[in-house]
């Protein structure tokens, strides 16, 4: 059923209610109103017959002279109740009448000089409406009329108004079909519209000719739709241009939704990960590796994933993965096999290097010391041989530090951990160092917490790194300062580390002081006998036990580097 039909119905609907009802409750109210109407009149005629009713007239004669004259029925009764007169009996008829004066109008009449009912009729056998009033004496004189004559009159009046209704329901329905159709067109046409505009069509719009309401309403469904196809090709436009972005990437980006469906992927995730079904398909159908489907997971679950490396078939990839806001996530994957292998050439060039190096500086820094022996007096060729012995000492450190840290790095070297007495560890390194502080004018401190006197960590890592920071900060701490050997237990675990009153590293060289090679102040650096290797390995040593480094400083306030070991 369309709008203009339901509209007619409940417009048919209304007027037959309301005719029904007007036409029920006009004719209860015309039978209570002509009632009225005629008990009045026939209280007048009764009061007329009650001043003619004499002691010397006859009671029958003057009800068959009223009742004629009247036209209706003029019933006399004495103050005993017996009927003297009605215009409607005569002789025997009359005589047998019983007594009224148990009837209601007669005894509200003696009561009160008026009575009136409306009741069956015993001599007439239908509805009579009665009316009486008091005479002299007691008497009664009453005048009826059957109530036919009303419910005719009744009847007649109903007929009319329900003919007059019936031509304004014709009207009304008229009138109705009319503004139905007025109405229920233009919001069929907007009907349609809109149907169009859901289903992607967002050329189709609404007429604006429709009055009032309706034509607000085709304006801003117009409006609506223009709104939505200026957004829609902004949206084509900006995924076009995502789209584009993310398959210029050398890095391989899939997206996941919540029911684990890749639904997007670029060209270099799926040269990393050998997929090339078109999306959507299953991350079942992905590479088995244990740590890109964790990171996925992580993700889904609403975890941020870092980065994380694995190896899949011949490639080292590092991922990301991060969770989406709408349900699902993405993930990163960035291509590390070039770089890891770049390293390795590294590492072994270093250590290969290092290790043809080592016996030569061997020979030249013997043979400087025997020079320097067997030259005596000559203080010129003395110093010379000293100065080669010198530099070859400092390059066979950095020729040590270089193979410990291509040890470490190549896996050549991993941690065997015990529990470590850290109060032995510090006064080690303390001891190492003391003589070249106390010359300095430097003093060396050890504070141990007591829920801190353990780690659990390999003992000749953690006596290296802590001799690398001793050194380093009786190195760069001046005259009259002080270094405090410390431990404290942070985060869960124990946190081993030096902290120093010297000169500070400025906050700008302070994310890099533990990248190989690297120096704040490298004159400085290079005077101090330093070979810029120290603090990567002491990184590489902790990391090596799943802990962390971390360095605070201050310019002229001094310089603290924490070494973080995590509880086994």
């Amino acid at each position: 059923m369309n709008l203009a039909q339901r509209l007619l119905l409940g417009a048919l609907l209304i007027v037959s209610v309301f005719l029904i009802v007007a036409v029920a409750g006009s004719g209860q109210r015309l039978r209570d109103q002509l009632q009225q109407l005629t008990s009045a009149q026939l209280g007048r005629e009764a009061r007329l017959v009650a001043q003619q009713w004499t002691p010397r007239a006859s009671a029958d004669a003057l009800a068959d002279s009223a009742g004629a004259a009247l036209g209706h029925r003029v019933t006399l009764v004495d103050s005993a109740g017996r009927v003297l007169g009605d215009s409607e009996f005569d002789g025997p008829a009359l005589t047998s009448l019983q007594s009224h004066n148990n009837r209601p109008e007669i005894m509200d009449a003696r009561a009160r000089g008026l009575g009136v009912a409306r009741r069956a009729s015993p001599s007439e056998g239908d509805d009579e409406l009665y009316v009486a009033v008091r005479a002299s004496g007691q008497r009664i004189a009453r005048v009826s009329i059957s109530t036919a004559e009303l419910d005719d009159i009744v009847s007649r009046a109903q007929r009319d108004v329900l003919v007059s209704a019936l031509v304004a329901l014709f009207v009304a329905l008229l009138l109705a079909v009319i503004f139905s159709r007025q109405v229920s067109r233009p919001v069929a046409e907007l009907r349609d519209v809109a149907t169009a505009i859901a289903g992607g069509d967002l050329s189709r719009r609404p007429a604006l000719s429709a009055p009032g309401e309706i034509g607000e309403l085709a304006t801003a469904v117009q409006r609506m739709a223009e709104q939505l196809d200026s957004r829609l090709r902004a949206l084509e436009a900006e995924d076009e241009l995502l789209g584009a972005l993310v398959e210029s990437l050398n890095e391989g980006v899939f997206a996941v939704d919540r029911q684990r469906r890749i639904i997007r992927i670029n060209r270099s995730g799926r040269a990393l990960l050998d997929a090339q079904r078109p999306a959507p398909f299953s991350t079942d159908l992905l590479p088995r590796d244990r740590v890109l489907h964790d990171a996925i997971d992580d993700a889904l679950a609403g975890g941020v994933v870092e980065r994380v490396e694995t190896q899949i078939g011949s490639r080292t990839l590092a991922l990301t993965a991060r969770p989406l806001g709408v349900g699902g996530a993405v993930v990163a994957l960035f291509d590390l096999t070039a770089a890891r292998r770049l390293e390795a050439v590294r590492r072994d060039f270093v250590a290969n290097v290092s290790h043809e190096l080592k016996t030569p500086l061997t020979a030249i820094r013997g043979f400087a010391e025997t020079l320097a022996a067997e030259l005596g007096p000559d203080e010129q060729h003395a110093k010379f041989a000293e100065t080669i012995r010198t530099n070859a000492e400092r390059m066979q450190h950095l020729i040590d530090d270089l193979l410990d840290l291509s040890r470490i790095e190549s896996g050549g070297w991993t941690p065997t951990p015990i529990d470590l007495d850290v109060a032995a560890v510090a006064a080690d390194a303390r001891t190492a160092y003391l003589a070249e502080a106390q010359q300095k004018g430097t003093a060396i401190n050890v504070e141990i917490d007591d829920d801190a006197a353990t780690i659990h960590a390999d003992p000749v890592a953690v006596r290296q790194a802590l001799g690398n920071l001793v050194e380093n900060a009786v190195r760069y701490t001046p005259s009259g300062g002080t270094i405090t050997i410390f431990s404290r237990f942070e985060d869960g675990g124990i946190a081993v580390g030096v902290r120093d009153t010297g000169t500070g590293i400025p906050a700008e060289h302070l994310p890099r002081i533990f990248e190989r090679f690297y120096r704040v102040d490298t004159a400085r650096s290079r005077a101090a006998g330093g070979t810029g290797l120290g603090l990567a390995i002491v990184k590489h040593l902790v990391e090596a036990h799943g802990g962390r480094v971390r360095a605070d400083s201050d310019v002229g306030r001094g310089t603290t580097v924490s070494l973080y070991f995590p509880s086994p």
